[in-house]
């Protein structure tokens, strides 16, 4: 379970052995079970998630009771709630389970406590704050400037096996389009 996090912190700082068994030894392994939920709406985030194993669908319940899938966490990815875990506020997302998980999380007084015995922990989780930024900046912006078959084809570029892993209705709720237009989209992209 560590390796993974390990090459993970690797891809934005050099970290010594010393300091990743430190790093390490503040987060706690969690296994969710398919069809449970990691954070639901309503409840304060009290984690930040590294998956080891599976994938999550991290969602909200728009005002006409259709679900926006904000995301999905799979291995190698980071899932929580930032504004609840910064800010210890009421959640207004649920991550769910979309298959048997596998999870190191931190607590926001771990994650502080790191803070303090490792400061390269800070420039680690700023580094990775400003690339989650970016990547929520060009989600925007792709789903006000681009078509539904271009957002599809992004999505199928930014997770090229998960297309597998999910159904279509999920990937619709990702998209921000209904399943029939998904099907619509399909049919013509993998005709040409």
């Amino acid at each position: 379970m560590f390796e993974l996090l390990h090459k993970n912190i690797e891809k934005h700082i050099r970290i010594s052995d010393r300091e990743f068994e430190v790093f390490a030894s503040h987060f706690h392994p969690v296994s969710i079970k398919k069809k449970e939920f990691l954070l639901q709406e309503g409840s304060v985030c009290s984690f930040e998630a590294f998956v080891t194993k599976g994938c999550f669908r991290i969602f909200y319940t728009g005002a006409s009771g259709n679900e926006q899938i904000l995301y999905f966490a799979i291995e190698d990815w980071w899932a929580t709630d930032i504004d609840s875990f910064m800010n210890q506020v009421p959640s207004i997302f649920t991550i769910e389970a979309l298959e048997d998980c596998e999870v190191l999380t931190i607590t926001k007084k771990d994650k502080e406590a790191l803070y303090e015995e490792l400061p390269i922990v800070e420039k680690l989780f700023r580094i990775m704050n400003q690339k989650t930024l970016v990547a929520f900046q060009r989600r925007l912006i792709s789903s006000h400037g681009q078509t539904a078959d271009k957002r599809y084809l992004e999505f199928l570029n930014k997770y090229p096996a998960l297309e597998q892993r999910i159904t279509q209705q999920q990937i619709a709720a990702y998209l921000g389009i209904s399943f029939e237009f998904l099907s619509k989209i399909r049919k013509k992209l993998y005709k040409g």
